[in-house]
């Protein structure tokens, strides 16, 4: 068999979406490189890995099984790169944290002072919604994790971060600003811009309004805080972000965090990876840096 690792990351990748053009998205590569790849795999193994049933593409009985077995490889090989890391010790090596968007501000301040205590290592920062990450920790694509309180069923192992006050915020000349304990009620005569469906955030707050009976209206949908806050200051309505996110905004008079009944809404912050997963010399030094030293970069915004 003359099958090559690199055939079967792309095998792995366009198995894992059912679609060549999302693999060729993810791996930098055009669609007829990935589907070469995947030709010149099935004419290695003498197998036929795909089939297409319209315009869907499935994985056949023998792509099922090479795909079970392509992840056991991937994953030995991930584990032996942490055992070779651990025996070089923690001054280099290869780290990958994914953090809730949410998180992305506070993740960014925390690398950059981990950095200067091990300048050689090689950070990659993958930064998505809740949804994602469990997948990402299924998938077992990252090392750490910080998020939202992960579900109990995942097999994940996870500790404490930090508290995540949810706020409301309001462009810096909104009539609301300055008032004190605004009624909830207050707030359906509102227009809001939303996190995307499948965003911690968002599920948080509206799970909180229904528990209180309150009904408001989302105008606009959007996939990141920094568009949130963008459209907010622009007028286009209120928003409910992480107060982590909103400090430099704030600050400089951009925006405004409103004083309303029952908030902030307390939420938590956890830093998880897989349980069983083998960590290297640098994850394990991580993982320690963030606990003796999260505070150092807290950066929260104050009520108007």
């Amino acid at each position: 068999m003359n099958a090559t690792l690199r055939q079967f990351k792309v095998f792995e990748m366009v198995a894992r979406h059912l679609s060549f053009t999302r693999a060729a998205d993810e791996l930098f590569l055009t669609q007829p490189a990935v589907s070469m790849q995947i030709k010149q795999l099935e004419d290695n193994l003498g197998l036929v890995l795909f089939e297409r049933l319209g315009r869907k593409i499935y994985l056949t009985d023998a792509g099922k099984e090479i795909y079970r077995l392509s992840r056991d490889i991937t994953a030995k090989l991930e584990e032996t790169a942490a055992i070779i890391d651990e025996i070089k010790g923690s001054d280099g090596g290869h780290l990958i944290v994914s953090v809730a968007s949410t998180v992305q501000y506070f993740a960014i301040r925390l690398l950059a002072g981990f950095r200067q205590n091990y300048p050689k290592v090689n950070v990659s920062l993958k930064v998505t919604n809740h949804k994602n990450l469990l997948y990402s920790l299924d998938q077992n694509e990252t090392d750490i994790v910080l998020m939202g309180k992960p579900p109990e069923n995942h097999d994940l192992k996870y500790e404490f971060l930090l508290d995540n006050p949810l706020v409301v915020i309001a462009p810096f000349d909104h009539p609301l600003r300055g008032q004190k304990n605004i009624s909830l009620r207050t707030l359906q005569d509102h227009t809001f811009l939303m996190r995307e469906q499948g965003s911690g955030t968002r599920t948080s707050a509206e799970r909180f309004f229904s528990e209180n009976g309150i009904s408001i209206s989302a105008s606009m949908e959007m996939n990141n805080n920094s568009a949130i806050k963008l459209g907010v200051e622009a007028g286009l309505g209120l928003g409910i972000v992480s107060n982590h996110t909103i400090d430099a905004e704030v600050e400089s008079g951009r925006l405004v965090v409103l004083d309303i009944e029952a908030f902030p809404l307390m939420r938590k912050w956890y830093m998880v990876r897989r349980e069983g997963k083998r960590l290297s010399a640098v994850g394990n030094a991580f993982e320690e840096f963030v606990r003796a030293e999260k505070q150092r970069f807290v950066r929260l915004a104050r009520e108007s």
